[in-house]
């Protein structure tokens, strides 16, 4: 028994041991694997019954989880956990999977796992196999592995807090980078501060910018020097060291890493010349080129002394140029001339058809040239376009006879009309008053008449003659008003204006126009064509019009006439072009509008569809010139 005890006693000093040391691990480690190991052996020092763990991380680009941490020993055979890792990671909750039926003494074995998720986010899973126990110390494991996996969660959070500042951190440098470009006017300015800045913030003792000028790098700026000779053999290591990496297209570090299969022998030879430790060459691109990620020039850092070049502050010096070289792109180009920048245009069009890239550009030119060539063969009809308003061949205008008053109205604008229909009348109460005082007055006259004829008083009976004359006069013109009280419609046709029937009551005066009436069947097609067309129109050329009341209908006409005298409105100048309609019109009404097309012939379509661009530039060209 005291053997026994002994080797308990020696157990329990070695757990005790090992778990201060994961303590001593656990408290002052940042290694995420470092971390999950000492966090395991914890945990596993506080569950006595654990036979062996592990923790599970991932996933990684194939979506796989690895083992980060196992224990009690590395070479531990993990093969029995894969089913409850894949039930809890599927599942993504805590799992009690038996391994064992339930024996009589109501303990069986069972393995428990529980994942490891942050911002709903998976990151793993910790897997535990547990010697045979009651369900109420699998529960109380369950709840210990459920809480302690707040370190791990509390862990896997700050490491994504820290690199989300490192990423804001490059981003705030990237963007005082470009500030920094943006605030200089020229080339040289712009690319000499921006060295300036880098070598301050990456603890460099010499950066350096070389532009792409014809496939040979020409160094702008160097860091800390304003005036220097493109022949100093410094420079043309520089120099050599950029075109290395504009060859390569790739970041090329020195010293090389052991996955670096690129051959930098510039950057060797730079380095062995200046005594550099470390040489960072980025490539600056283009985004905005027509050939799109077009190389314009290289981004070069050198130390002297310190450490080599870390994976962020290379991540970074990317970020910076990707910004910069757009920017430092168009501030070369808008120092070039006219003449050169067309030049790089031209070339850099011509790279994008002819090169190994772009096939989208090469497709959409090769389709293009298609059309063109098409257009440029084939014929089609040219028709001259203007807007169109029907009118009808004859208005005939309905006007007030008299001055008087309108009693009634009986049709409107639009409403078709017969021969004689009565269209409005007007108040005839004042002249039924005058004709019987007319006819009075005439009485008497015809009394007086007869009295100095019976008198035989000669000069008497020839002035009531006179009177009655003069009565019967005024009484033949108020009989003739009366007659046209009533105005009626002179032919079968449709109103073409007037609405008289919310001025009931009104006074109207004489020769006011009150309808305009057209026949039915009988139109006129008004098109006003612009001034550039009019030379292509002729007499008794076809066409056919749509009217936006009719859109799904074409009504064919003939030119009929050509007024030679243009007119302007809403700023364009056109003529007045009448034609004739064919064929059936009875759905068609005056003052209807549309667009009519004139056939005009045959032309090339590359013609039709440039002509109009042609004409004004002619006649631009005729203007400007001297």
């Amino acid at each position: 028994m005291s053997g026994t005890a002994s080797i308990h006693s020696l157990a329990a000093e070695e757990r005790a041991r090992a778990s201060g040391a994961a303590w001593a691990r656990f408290a002052t480690t940042r290694d995420r694997t470092e971390f999950c190991i000492a966090w395991l052996t914890i945990l596993c020092a506080q569950v006595d019954r654990v036979n062996f763990a592990v923790v599970l991380l991932g996933p990684d680009a194939e979506g796989v989880f690895a083992p980060a941490a196992i224990w009690p020993h590395p070479s531990q055979d993990l093969s029995t956990l894969g089913p409850a890792a894949e039930q809890t990671l599927a599942e993504r909750r805590g799992i009690v999977a038996p391994r064992e039926p339930r024996s009589s003494t109501r303990e069986r074995a069972a393995q428990i796992g529980y994942p490891i998720e942050v911002a709903g986010a998976l990151h793993g899973a910790v897997v535990l196999d547990i010697r045979p126990s009651t369900d109420a110390d699998l529960q109380r494991i369950l709840r210990m592995v459920h809480w302690s996996s707040a370190w791990l969660v509390d862990h896997f959070r700050q490491a994504m807090v820290h690199e989300r500042d490192v990423r804001v951190s490059h981003l705030d440098a990237a963007l005082d980078l470009i500030a920094t470009a943006l605030r200089e006017p020229g080339l040289k300015q712009s690319a000499l501060a921006v060295v300036n800045e880098m070598s301050s913030k990456f603890a460099c003792d010499r950066v350096s910018i070389g532009l792409d000028r014809k496939g040979r790098i020409r160094v702008e700026a160097i860091s800390n020097t304003a005036i220097f000779d493109p022949r100093m053999s410094l420079v043309r290591a520089i120099s050599d060291a950029m075109e290395e990496a504009l060859d390569l297209d790739n970041i090329v570090l020195w010293p090389a890493g052991p996955d670096d299969e690129n051959g930098a022998i510039a950057h060797t030879e730079l380095a062995r010349e200046l005594k550099d430790v470390a040489i960072c060459s980025v490539p600056l691109r283009d985004a905005g080129s027509l050939v799109g990620g077009r190389l314009v020039g290289v981004l070069t850092l050198e130390r002297g002394s310190g450490a080599p070049f870390d994976t962020g502050t290379v991540e970074l010096c990317r970020a910076a140029a990707d910004l910069l070289g757009p920017i430092l792109a168009l501030k070369r180009d808008n120092e070039r001339g006219v003449a050169t920048l067309v030049r790089s245009r031209v070339s850099d069009g011509v790279e994008a058809l002819i090169g190994p890239r772009h096939p989208g550009v090469k497709l959409m030119t090769g389709l293009a040239v298609a059309v063109l060539l098409f257009l440029a063969s084939a014929s089609g009809p040219y028709r001259v376009g203007a807007r169109t308003v029907v009118e009808g061949a004859v208005q005939r205008a309905v006007v007030a006879p008299y001055d008087g008053h309108i009693a009634q109205s009986f049709v409107r604008a639009g409403d078709i009309v017969r021969s004689g229909q009565e269209l409005v009348r007007l108040e005839d109460r004042d002249l039924k008053l005058e004709f019987a005082r007319l006819n009075s007055e005439l009485e008497q006259n015809e009394r007086k008449s007869r009295q100095a004829l019976a008198a035989s008083d000669r000069g008497e009976m020839m002035v009531s003659a006179a009177r009655i004359a003069q009565t019967e006069a005024e009484m033949s013109l108020v009989r003739d008003k009366l007659a046209r009280a009533s105005l009626a419609a002179p032919f079968d046709g449709v109103v073409v204006s007037g609405d008289l029937s919310q001025l009931l009551g009104t006074p109207v005066d004489q020769g006011k126009l009150l309808f305009q009436i057209s026949p039915l069947n009988a139109y006129r097609v008004v098109l006003e064509v612009d001034e550039r067309d009019i030379a292509a129109v002729a007499l008794g050329q076809t066409g056919e019009l749509t009217l936006s009341g009719l859109p799904g209908q074409s009504l064919p006409f003939s030119v009929q006439q050509i007024t030679p005298v243009a007119s302007q409105q809403e700023g364009r100048n056109f003529f007045r072009v009448e034609a004739r309609l064919e064929g059936d019109a009875d759905r068609v009404r005056p003052g209807m509008e549309g667009v009519g097309k004139i056939n005009a012939g045959e032309r090339r379509l590359i013609w039709i569809w440039t002509h109009a661009l042609v004409d004004w530039l002619r006649f631009w060209t005729w203007k400007e010139l001297p």
